[in-house]
């Protein structure tokens, strides 16, 4: 079983509006509050404390005003994350949930109570909100759950979640190509061909710093300071926006041109940290690219390879596989010193670990 979630823009009323902000700050709460009770609990005893939602209903009775099914979901994120803590420290301790954090919550679907037909999308507690569906849901799938989202623009999203059976068998591939990441064009592949990616945040910086200098100069709590937030928030909508569409596009191209995809495991939240590109490196979300290149290929049956970090495709001439001692990040061309080759340094670096990845497949 397979499964794939669809995001539509919903449009609640005012009624709900209410409910929603209300089942948000409800998830919320009992979040924070089992968390709380938790650390209590193990300060005093050294054992972990197994707390549910019900516990809280009696003492805060408006717990009861919103769907149960967002706070039970509000449990299991704790639970988990409290478990991996204990499993791996290294994951670190859940946090408490501030008011500005993202408003969501997840509901699932239980005997029929949540429905997508004619325009709407019925909710517990929120019966009918009207739906802006892009796409028709493929027949065959499977209704899971729910998460609403309210964005800092003021936009409301639902998230739906599908099951559905694919029988797409693996297919032996024929077709690889390497991917090597690059800060100034997203990657550079074994083909000599560039991504392009046009920085859509260092594009839209001057006009940014703008308007959000308008916002610090502006009075706490006033109308004019609420409506500069909304603002600045759908500037940095914008760019997330044409971020995630250039991303998409370019991961369906690779995925359906190639069997075989093979990139590097990078940790690129060490490297925007490590180095002095740190807005480069997160502008161009290789991250984010990664993730909807694996699902894509995944669904034609398709693979993706990772190399190992540490391996030397930048060093390690395509040519003669000469390793070089020292590479330094201002040398663009690679020039070898052992057999004479000259070639660019990304397009070196992707051929490597094309030929990396094909080794590690028939290996």
């Amino acid at each position: 079983m397979m499964l794939k979630a669809y995001k539509f823009r919903i449009y609640p009323n005012d009624e709900q509006i209410v409910l929603l902000a209300k089942t948000f700050g409800c998830a919320r709460f009992i979040y924070n509050k089992m968390l709380e009770d938790k650390i209590n609990y193990y300060k005093q005893t050294k054992k972990k404390l197994n707390n549910t939602p019900a516990q809280y209903k009696e003492e805060y009775k408006w717990l009861k005003e919103v769907d149960s099914l967002a706070l039970a979901n509000a449990q299991l994120n704790l639970q988990s994350a409290y478990n991996n803590f204990f499993r791996d420290k290294k994951i670190g301790f859940p946090k408490f949930k501030a008011k500005r954090h993202k408003q969501s919550y997840t509901t699932n679907y239980v005997n029929g109570n949540i429905k997508l037909e004619n325009g709407y999308l019925v909710l517990p507690k929120l019966k009918e909100i009207k739906i802006k569906q892009h796409r028709e849901i493929p027949e065959g799938y499977k209704l899971k759950s729910v998460t609403v989202t309210r964005v800092p623009s003021g936009k409301y999203y639902a998230s739906i979640l599908f099951e559905y059976e694919q029988d797409n068998k693996k297919i032996e591939p024929k077709s690889f190509v390497g991917l090597d990441f690059s800060m100034s064009e997203l990657y550079v592949t074994s083909d000599n061909n560039q991504a392009k990616y046009p920085h859509y945040y260092r594009c839209s910086l001057e006009k940014l710093a703008k308007e959000q200098r308008k916002l610090s100069r502006m009075e706490k709590d006033g109308k004019n300071r609420k409506k500069q937030r909304i603002k600045v928030a759908k500037l940095h909508e914008k760019v997330a926006n044409q971020r995630k569409d250039f991303l998409h596009k370019q991961s369906k191209q690779i995925a359906n041109a190639y069997d075989c995809v093979c990139i590097e495991d990078l940790n690129m939240k060490a490297m925007s940290q490590a180095m002095k590109f740190g807005k480069s490196v997160t502008d161009d979300g290789w991250g984010m690219f990664t993730r909807f290149l694996t699902y894509k290929l995944e669904e034609q049956g398709k693979q993706l390879i990772k190399i190992e970090k540490y391996y030397p495709s930048s060093k390690k001439c395509s040519h003669c596989g000469h390793v070089k001692e020292e590479l330094s990040l201002s040398e663009r061309v690679y020039k070898c010193e052992h057999c004479g080759a000259v070639i660019d340094r990304d397009y070196n670096a992707a051929i490597n670990i094309k030929n990396e990845g094909m080794r590690i497949k028939f290996a």
